[in-house]
């Protein structure tokens, strides 16, 4: 009995960790706030949920 066509493939040379390592190390331009920004105001938010209050 032969082995399955999927098991007979060659070993990876792992080009597509390194592409994948490659692109989350470069910065990328978003539309996000920078958190620096809101991070007053996101810990007065956080505060007042975590104390039950309502807005």
């Amino acid at each position: 009995m032969s082995k399955h066509v999927a098991d007979k493939r060659s070993p990876s040379t792992g080009s597509r960790v390194k592409q994948f390592m490659r692109l989350s190390r470069t910065p990328r331009e978003t539309w996000h706030r920078p958190r620096g920004a809101a991070g007053g105001q996101r810990l007065l938010q956080f505060l007042r949920i975590e104390r039950g209050r309502m807005a």
